[in-house]
């Protein structure tokens, strides 16, 4: 299974590459070994997990003038800006708490690591979109960061958010899209870009996940998608002492990261407002 999930990462990776978009042209490369150092230096505790997640970004090269630490009422959320040519924002997030059981490496520091290495990625190119990418606090505890975030948007100014692309708990299969969090356009904008690659891909509900951060941009009409990269054993795992580095996929993370990119390039040169019809 490791071998199918690095060959699909370097054809995925390949076919990004040699994409004309500025995004693609990047040459800070992500490996496999780069995710594996990262993924396995993940704090255990919830106190470290915010100046963790800070040195991920600053390590990408994010500067002190790019890093932020929004409080919002008694949350703390990190957000790291990449300017684009316009101010059409799109949210790239991924929540850095965890619950008191296990280390939360699963849930959900492989996605705080994706979101960092696509940073890493995007940062030295010239992009038509401006790019906020958040780390959520509190999401265990009800989404708390996200909505309040998405609260805090002003209702004029939603349309100029083009879509939240969320990323929740990696490490076991292909990345999926989890429906009942996601907008249907974007959800099969991900089907197209799986097909373009020829990635097996599902997107469906997972028994007892009513919600993810995702959730809080699209009741707000803003489109928004979560993705996972989970399998039908998921709930060994998380919320449990099993959430641990050693039950990971790293190269399942890898193949996360080069899906990611690649759907993150789809979206930079499309329109927003295509994503708002059919959104709900």
């Amino acid at each position: 299974m490791r071998n199918k999930f690095v060959y699909l990462a370097l054809a995925i990776s390949v076919l990004v590459t040699s994409s004309t978009i500025a995004i693609s042209q990047n040459k800070n490369e992500i490996t496999e070994d780069l995710i594996k150092e990262q993924v396995n230096a993940v704090p255990c505790k919830n106190e470290d997990r915010l100046e963790a997640a800070k040195k991920l970004f600053r390590d990408a090269g994010a500067t002190d003038a790019d890093i932020e630490v929004q409080k919002l009422k008694d949350v703390n959320n990190l957000v790291v800006t990449k300017k684009g040519k316009t101010a059409d924002t799109v949210i790239v997030s991924a929540h850095y708490d965890k619950v008191k059981e296990g280390c939360g490496a699963i849930d959900n520091w492989t996605g705080v690591v994706i979101i960092s290495d696509l940073y890493r990625r995007m940062r030295g190119a010239e992009t038509n979109k401006t790019y906020l990418f958040v780390a959520f606090d509190k999401e265990e505890l009800g989404l708390l960061g996200s909505d309040a975030m998405a609260k805090a948007i002003p209702k004029e100014n939603r349309a100029s958010y083009c879509s939240n692309i969320n990323l929740n708990s990696f490490g076991f299969s292909y990345p999926q899209a989890l429906d009942n969090t996601s907008s249907q356009k974007m959800t099969e904008l991900a089907k197209s870009v799986a097909d373009e690659v020829k990635m097996p891909f599902t997107h469906a509900s997972l028994a007892g996940v009513a919600d993810a951060d995702s959730s809080s941009f699209k009741s707000r009409d803003i489109p928004a998608i979560t993705f996972h990269g989970l399998n039908g054993e998921w709930q060994k795992y998380l919320h449990s002492a099993n959430d641990q580095v050693k039950n990971i996929k790293l190269s399942s993370v890898f193949v996360g990261y080069n899906f990611l990119l690649r759907f993150v390039v789809k979206i930079d040169g499309s329109d927003c407002g295509v994503f708002r019809k059919s959104t709900k």
